[in-house]
């Protein structure tokens, strides 16, 4: 059977298959998170956020790991590598006993998932640039998206018919596909001859770098802030919607309708973003996100921490509307004055953001009171922190020679 190579329709929906098994390991998770944090005995209710939180945890460890290897050892054996663990974690998650064993699953789910992540992109890479890259991750991105809008409804839709652990059987079947998929009819996508030697001295240097170049850092630690309230949301939001407003059987229509305000924003700033530039949309963006976080804030506390579900629902979609500008937008402006280490600079930059992400929003999220306020005033807090860095990021900016 003759292989795929790196374009076309084929080549497209593989790398997407690759990229959605992120999202599909957490937003399907959503609606049952409540059910295994009882059946597997967390006596504390805040607890069932640690089977999201975890597997960012393994996806941080990932990150590092995959994207140097794989321009040593290939990218196809660090796919395989990436599926074997993810299917290794699916299986304790599956089979667990006990709350600790599915933490300890989803670690090792989020340590594989982040090979396929990682090395599909480069996969693309490695056989396009420049406009014909940006169209074929276009592609991707659209239904990296749908991701979002749809996995929570399939997880409510297993637990009507079948328990929890059915959700990771699915999602063991996923990765088995794209292991097949990728064997039978993906060709290997970087040469032996163009793999470069493995060195832990020029892996040290460009770290070194990476977490001295003000700018880079500085962004990455904004795409932390923005991340840190978005990891707080994915691990309240079951609490929230679902036990404090009652919305169990609307769950992921609410959760749908956040992601599409993600999905139109990311759509309007490709759109706009050369013509009014990454900097002024992205100010703009924090500065309404800061706004509209403070303003729900004062309404929550006002009113108990139960504002009406409509005032809920209009915050979260502006909030995330400008969540998609910035996610972006920040990881762009981190990697601009590390563009000939952007490989490994970028594995590092992800692995910091996401890692103070997990931080930052896990303790906000422990915090959960029965109340909107800590996820209020965890996105106002990470906005001002965002708004400082960033600004001192570009006051720190070489500036243009006259």
């Amino acid at each position: 059977m003759p292989k795929t190579r790196s374009n076309g329709l084929e080549f497209i929906v593989l790398v997407a298959l690759l990229n959605a098994m992120v999202a599909m390991s957490i937003d399907t998770m959503l609606p049952a998170i409540g059910a295994m944090a009882t059946e597997l005995g967390a006596t504390d209710p805040n607890s069932r956020q640690f089977i999201i939180t975890s597997f960012f945890g393994g996806l941080t460890i990932g990150t590092l790991i995959y994207g140097p290897l794989s321009d040593s050892l290939g990218r196809k054996p660090m796919i395989y590598w990436g599926l074997v663990f993810y299917a290794l974690g699916g299986l304790i998650c599956m089979m667990a006993t006990s709350f600790p064993m599915i933490l300890i699953g989803r670690v090792i789910q989020g340590l594989g998932a982040a090979g396929p992540r990682i090395v599909s992109i480069a996969m693309v890479r490695d056989g396009q640039g420049g406009a014909a890259m940006a169209r074929i991750m276009s592609f991707v991105m659209t239904v990296f998206m749908l991701v979002p809008i749809l996995a929570p409804s399939i997880g409510q839709l297993v637990l009507m018919v079948a328990s929890w652990r059915v959700i990771f059987a699915g999602l063991l079947v996923m990765g088995v596909i794209a292991a097949v998929w990728l064997a039978l009819r993906q060709e290997e996508t970087l040469p032996k001859e163009k793999r470069a030697p493995l060195s832990l001295a020029a892996l040290m240097a460009a770290g070194r770098e990476t977490v001295t170049t003000p700018v880079t850092m500085a962004y990455t630690l904004g795409t932390g802030c923005v991340f840190g309230s978005f990891v707080c949301y994915l691990g309240t939001a079951q609490q929230i919607f679902v036990e404090q407003y009652d919305q169990g059987a609307y769950f992921p229509l609410w959760f749908g309708c956040f992601a599409v305000a993600i999905a139109i924003s990311m759509i309007l700033n490709g759109r706009f973003v050369m013509k009014l530039g990454m900097r002024r949309i992205s100010k703009w963006a924090l500065r309404t996100s800061i706004v509209v976080s403070a303003l729900f804030l004062m309404a929550g506390l006002t009113l108990s921490g139960h504002p009406p579900m409509w005032m809920l629902g209009l915050y979260l979609f502006t909030n995330f509307f400008c969540c998609g500008i910035l996610f972006g937008n920040y990881n762009a402006m981190s990697l601009e004055p590390v563009g000939h280490i952007a490989g490994t600079a970028a594995s590092i930059s992800g692995a910091l953001s996401t890692l103070f992400a997990i931080i930052s929003g896990t303790i906000i999220g422990q915090a959960y009171d029965g109340t909107v306020i800590p996820l209020a005033a965890g996105f106002t807090g990470l906005g001002i922190l965002a708004f400082f860095v960033t600004e001192w990021a570009e006051w720190r900016r070489p500036k243009p020679s006259v």
